[in-house]
């Protein structure tokens, strides 16, 4: 087995250079304009130094589905006739903002704070808070807000808005903002809806999470025991970041091609649907993989469970080989989505 570091399917997120940076934080996107083979998702990667703030801001064709990887932060959200939504994340905690709905996100810690963002499209259109207010007449807005045109003289116009301010203290944080809040949601800490030592998955779908639309994620951990079985998701594009461990991957191309490549910390990639993959852990220590999906539920066909669909005599025929030399396939009615591994790994080239 060759084993290639470069494919269509994939690019080091942590490799690329920020399209934002500043003292305050930086933004690293992985879009259609970095990754042509994109559909319906997208990634970015924001980090915020303490007093950072990313810019209220929103997307104007896509919905934004965060994790945070370590810190604490407040999300602001602010939609339909006059609705705010404002709530605190920690690690391993998770928020959803609906498409053209204005949110900031703010480091309200003592240390760094790290997020993952999924967005619904290949190629979000983000509006921010500075630009919409410049686009307007002193006189226009001023008419808004029952003010005289002058109160927005100061106002600077000339200059394109900073995605990530900075704050000059931290401020105190309302009660409500600790509580339980419908774009919230605790993903590492609810008990995982997949479990076995092969490892384990946490999901966010909409049957868990109503607030989401056109968009989910599973926080997957495969040990060295255990694999993603081979599979696709009929309907569902898939798109993953590594947090944590080396992985190999596998992808049957439709042309008859197969993409067999690496993954570590800060990589993503993406597969289309209904292409058949697999990944498994081939290194120290478990990996620990957010994987993205284009529906609130995501379908999935394994390998194990698919085999007992056709007679034996129908399977012999389509691989090629007598009847009797097929493996005695076990009977699987329900896919595990891990596996145990207990054949020896291929070797990594």
């Amino acid at each position: 087995m060759t084993t290639e570091t470069r494919s269509r399917h994939t690019i080091s997120l942590a490799g690329q250079k920020p399209r934002f940076e500043g003292p305050r934080g930086s933004i690293t996107h992985m879009d259609v304009t970095d990754l042509p083979i994109l559909r319906r998702l997208s990634i970015r990667r924001l980090l915020l130094a303490p007093l950072g703030l990313r810019e209220p801001h929103w997307h104007a064709n896509a919905h934004e589905l965060g994790y945070c990887v370590h810190g604490e932060a407040l999300i602001t959200i602010a939609g339909n006739h006059a609705e705010r939504e404002s709530f605190v994340v920690q690690a391993g905690e998770m928020f959803f903002v609906p498409s053209g709905a204005m949110h900031s996100i703010e480091n309200i810690g003592t240390g760094p704070a790290e997020f993952v963002l999924a967005f619904s499209h290949e190629k979000p259109e983000d509006f921010g808070i500075k630009a919409a207010f410049g686009a307007m007449s002193d006189a226009v807005l001023g008419n808004t807000y029952d003010l005289p045109a002058a109160a927005f003289t100061p106002f600077d116009r000339q200059v394109a808005g900073s995605e990530i301010l900075e704050l000059p203290a931290h401020r105190a944080i309302e009660d409500e903002a600790r509580h339980v809040n419908p774009y919230k949601y605790s993903v590492e800490a609810t008990p995982p809806q997949i479990d076995y030592p092969a490892g384990n998955a946490h999901t966010t779908k909409a049957a868990l999470w109503p607030a989401l639309r056109d968009i989910a994620m599973f926080s997957v951990t495969i040990t060295q025991q255990g694999m993603r079985e081979p599979h696709w998701h009929p309907e569902t594009a898939e798109m993953g970041y590594v947090l944590t461990g080396q992985a190999r991957m596998t992808i049957l191309n439709p042309d008859g091609q197969t993409d067999t490549y690496l993954i570590g910390p800060g990589d993503a990639y993406f597969i289309p649907a209904a292409y058949p993959h697999h990944i498994e852990n081939v290194g120290e220590g478990n990996v620990h993989l957010l994987i993205f999906f284009d529906q609130v539920s995501p379908g999935d066909v394994g390998y194990r469970s698919l085999i007992n669909v056709y007679p034996r005599a129908v399977l012999a025929a389509a691989f090629g080989i007598p009847e009797a030399e097929l493996p005695e396939f076990p009977f699987t009615e329900i896919d595990p989505l891990l596996v145990p591994r207990p054949n020896p790994l291929d070797p990594v080239l």
